[in-house]
């Protein structure tokens, strides 16, 4: 079960440019990620180095605009992410133990959304973009764990391609502006809960049982 060859999403920033940062810049990166919680949309550049207390200078050495701000955050942030679900899988699990343990490291993209970045995010058509690569990457990375535990005989055949769908999109789907007000819960908690049920019924219906 090798996930070396999922094609993976091209980063904002490439590793040399990464590299080149600054302990100081990847500093005001990170703390962009809960200036952006409470929305974006109203933000100048100027509004956003106040915010940091930092020199326009220093903010537009990072970035040319505020959407690309956005941007780099975003993403910089589903990498993280998608390198520590990757790690959540041990070399030796099955593939459904190995599915869950992804899946739920990977739900902590959205572990903070609010309604307000949400809706603000929703207007940047970049962003949808990246969004969209990132998740096909996590849809890719499901059906081979899905694929692997249809060969392992742990689950009968299915559609692996239309499950993974499914279940790659739960958190972005809870974290939309148009759902996250109305859960009730966390889009984390919310989209970790079908995974399990989902889960559940596939091995319910596994194989043998």
């Amino acid at each position: 079960m090798s996930l070396i060859d999922v094609h993976r999403p091209r980063p904002v920033l490439d590793r040399e440019r990464e590299r080149r940062l600054t302990d100081r810049q990847r500093q005001l990166l990170d703390e962009l990620g809960r200036v952006f919680d409470d929305g974006f949309a109203d933000l100048t550049m100027a509004a956003i180095a106040a915010r940091l207390n930092c020199s326009m200078r220093t903010l537009y050495a990072l970035a040319p605009s505020r959407d690309e701000l956005v941007l780099i955050v975003v993403d910089r942030t589903l990498w993280r992410v998608g390198r520590s679900a990757h790690n959540a899988i041990g070399p030796d699990m099955p593939p459904l133990d190995a599915l869950r343990a992804y899946l739920e490291a990977a739900t902590v993209a959205v572990s903070r959304a609010t309604p307000a970045f949400s809706r603000d995010l929703a207007a940047v058509p970049a962003a949808q973009r990246l969004s969209d690569a990132h998740e096909e990457y996590l849809e890719a990375t499901t059906r081979r764990l899905l694929d692997a535990a249809v060969d392992c005989d742990d689950i009968a055949p299915i559609n692996t391609a239309a499950v993974a769908r499914v279940m790659a999109r739960l958190g972005r789907d809870f974290a939309s502006p148009d759902v996250l007000p109305s859960l009730g819960t966390t889009p984390k908690e919310a989209a970790d809960t079908i995974v399990d049920l989902l889960l559940r019924g596939l091995q319910n219906a596994g194989v043998g049982q």
